[in-house]
């Protein structure tokens, strides 16, 4: 929107005399027409290193990301009206249902309606709508499905409840491409309001009794019901800490800016409102010892140590007790965040939407450090240190997303990997 300019009509026969000035400079970097040497800084709008496009997305805009030790690259888009919720990339602009079709199609449907309340299918055979992908060591995809597709997106747009068995986490050998164990949680883990966001792994053989190793999963319910949920990958048991510690609930009334303008939420058939989403970004130390973690709308960085988190309540009543005593609040970070990674030399990204950024936690100097600024990084939605040593991420351009701004669809393909 072009707003008009106004003068003050004091200082305006001042402005006629200097432009008619023999001595006004035209080439100058300055707004006022008057005389003498002066250089305005500007900023630039880019620090960092050099980025370059990797990947064009034209059909369906990515949520997640991952990449193979065989430089195979796979996406995730949230379940809307999309034919598949997960995908592989084929070439620079295109991507195809993985492993197929079939196992991206629910047989009854995306959800179901019981007593007039829509539930996400149950289906733990096909995936329903995936949020976020992983590929650990040992070359399997691990794959997030929150099973709460979004419904009527044209429309007032609605998120059914979870129902038992359709939330999992799938692990597929990319060997042969085939699912090789499916995790599904209880109804006292993963609530009807749950919503899986992103997960990570510790594979240390001591980080369980099993021996199997660890997932460390973030639920960041719009709802509230925010925290971290575990599981046991060689028992398949599964648990939770932090249930609505403070350091994961969404900050009250947060009004974020995206490209210079302050952000409401603006959701079709619904009053002007805040963003809901509480716990998003997570990231364990080069260790595993420390879990570093964030609320999508906190300018606060946190952290616990994971034996906090892999304490069972089951085993130990006091479990939940000693987590909350123990999360740190490690100071501001600089603005909204909504994404976590690390690479194997300990560095710590985070996502910065709301800065159009991507910053280093600096965990020996404590504080947020800068590592790369580029208007076009326009929501930084997923990220990924490949095998080959590249940070490759996810562009999507979410703040303009119909459920954010009143049904209009403010994005504009392509969306983007840049590495």
């Amino acid at each position: 929107m072009k707003l008009p300019f106004i003068f003050v009509a004091a200082g305006l026969s001042g402005l006629i005399t200097a432009q008619n000035s023999t001595n006004f400079i035209t080439t100058l970097n300055s707004t006022f027409s008057t005389t003498g040497p002066r250089n305005l800084r500007i900023y630039t709008g880019k620090y960092g290193p050099p980025v370059e496009e990797f990947h064009y997305y034209y059909d369906q805009w990515p949520i997640g990301l991952a990449m193979s030790k065989q430089g195979r690259v796979f996406a995730c888009y949230t379940r809307g009206t999309y034919a598949y919720t997960l995908g592989e990339i084929v070439n620079q602009t295109a991507e195809q249902a993985y492993p197929s079709l079939a196992p991206n199609t629910p047989p009854r449907g995306l959800y179901d309606v019981l007593n007039s309340i829509q539930f996400g299918s149950n289906d733990s055979n096909t995936f329903i709508s995936v949020q976020a992908l992983y590929i650990t060591p040992d070359d399997t995809l691990w794959v997030l499905d929150t099973s709460r597709p979004t419904i009527n997106e044209s429309q007032a747009p609605s998120m059914p409840y979870a129902a038992p068995g359709g939330p999992k986490l799938v692990a597929i050998n990319l060997s042969n491409d085939s699912i090789v164990r499916t995790y599904t949680l209880p109804p006292n883990v993963h609530y009807p309001d749950s919503c899986m966001n992103d997960l990570r792994f510790d594979m240390r053989a001591n980080a369980t009794t099993s021996g199997g190793g660890i997932a460390y999963i973030v639920d960041s319910s719009n709802e509230g019901r925010t925290g971290f949920i575990m599981i046991d990958l060689g028992t398949g048991e599964s648990w939770r800490q932090l249930t609505q510690h403070p350091s994961t609930l969404r900050t009250y009334a947060d009004v974020p800016s995206y490209h210079g303008l302050p952000f409401h939420l603006r959701q079709k058939g619904s009053p002007l409102n805040f963003q809901q989403e509480g716990l998003d970004g997570a990231e364990l130390s080069l260790y595993g010892d420390i879990m570093y973690y964030y609320p999508l709308t906190s300018d606060y960085l946190f952290s616990i140590e994971t034996r906090y988190l892999r304490a069972n309540l089951s085993n130990d009543k006091l479990s939940a007790k000693r987590a909350f005593d123990n999360a740190k609040n490690l100071g501001q970070r600089g603005g909204n965040a909504n994404c976590f990674l690390s690479d194997s030399l300990g560095n710590l990204y985070m996502l910065m939407h709301s800065q159009n950024a991507i910053y280093i936690y600096n965990s020996a100097a404590s504080q947020a450090q800068p590592y790369i600024h580029d208007p076009r990084i326009i929501w930084c939605d997923s990220a990924n240190v490949g095998f080959d040593g590249y940070l490759y991420f996810n562009i999507n351009q979410l703040l303009y997303q119909p459920d954010w701004n009143d049904g209009g669809d403010g994005r504009q393909y392509p969306g983007l990997i840049w590495r």
